[in-house]
């Protein structure tokens, strides 16, 4: 009988976006809600378990958890890439690892960079606050229109998030280690230098793939060089800003605020300084946690696991391709 678990289903509902009565009548499923903190509580968790199902990047999965759950024979995780497996260890212990594909890639976390811009803008998280504690306006919000949107990297992301920009009247300029001025032009951007980004944008938003190369591509030293009424904003990984420099450069004010969605670890501890600070926004990375994405990830998940049990597993990760995709690139 296979032993099916799915993992950090924080919400719930994942046994709601696909037809599960397709599995083998001889399976057992099991969902866990809550995040397992740390390898041990993880791997005490599934190692009953033949099959995991797991959402991409919420859970780590090294080579030394994946040579302890020897009864694992096929992890399915949402999405065709995810850094936190290792598939090449996976490969070498005999355990398949499948993905699936994605709608409209990018366009989901374009949107709620947009909800973040306008919601620390205009400070919406503090006059909701407000109205609940039966107060009234207490901030002065920003226009948007004839400020400097900043954009670090201009793939599938940072694209949308330019052009949206432009359409609020905004001045998009535009920096990436590889970007060209003609790929800038294309999303209605003008090339600059890091420096000249950080120094001018009210706005500064990034939106790159996180390799060795771009992990702290953010530090101290550039969070000094923005403005003091700027904004920072990160949807895509934490690690792309150094985590004690943004948090020291909120506590002085180097920076008027930063809203962000994602965090070195996630779930990001209950007494983390970024919890604390006011100027603050904070989302528990939903960028991509949409209906529409659940609906192409959920169902291909079930139908990766039917293939499997039949012996003919479709959706394969290729310890290879994965590995490539590990090199820098515009965006995630």
């Amino acid at each position: 009988m296979p032993k099916i678990a799915i993992i950090d289903d924080y919400v719930g509902n994942v046994l709601s976006y696909a037809d599960w009565s397709q599995l083998p009548a001889d399976c057992s499923l099991q969902v866990y809600q809550a995040h397992a903190d740390g390898p041990d509580a993880l791997v005490t968790r599934l190692a009953p378990y033949d099959i995991v199902c797991c959402m991409r990047e919420r859970t780590v999965f090294d080579r030394a958890v994946l040579a302890r759950l020897p009864n694992l024979k096929l992890l399915c995780s949402t999405a065709a890439y995810n850094a936190a497996i290792d598939v090449q260890a996976a490969a070498d212990l005999g355990i398949k690892v499948c993905g699936t594909g994605a709608p409209d890639p990018g366009f989901a976390t374009a949107e709620l960079t947009w909800a973040l811009i306008l919601g620390l803008t205009r400070q919406v998280h503090v006059e909701d606050a407000n109205m609940r504690a039966a107060r009234w306006q207490t901030t002065m919000g920003r226009d948007l229109k004839y400020l400097t949107l900043g954009v670090i990297g201009l793939g599938r992301l940072g694209t949308p998030v330019a052009r949206v920009g432009a359409a609020f009247g905004m001045n998009v300029i535009a920096w990436s280690p590889n970007m060209t001025e003609a790929r800038a032009r294309e999303a209605g951007a003008s090339l600059v230098t890091k420096d000249i980004l950080l120094a001018q944008s009210d706005v500064v938003t990034v939106h790159m793939a996180l390799s060795e190369r771009t992990r702290d591509l953010l530090g101290a030293d550039d969070l000094r060089k923005m403005k003091k009424d700027a904004i920072l904003v990160n949807t895509s990984r934490g690690p792309l800003i150094n985590e004690a420099a943004l948090v020291q450069a909120l506590k002085e004010n180097w920076i008027a605020g930063a809203a962000l969605d994602v965090f070195d670890q996630e779930p990001l501890p209950g007494a983390h300084p970024l919890r604390r600070l006011p100027n603050t926004l904070l989302t528990p990375h939903i960028g991509y946690s949409t209906e529409a994405t659940y609906k192409v990830f959920i169902p291909e998940t079930v139908e990766n696991i039917v293939a499997f049990l039949a012996g003919k597993p479709i959706r394969v990760m290729n310890p290879k391709a994965q590995a490539d995709r590990s090199q820098p690139k515009y965006l995630d």
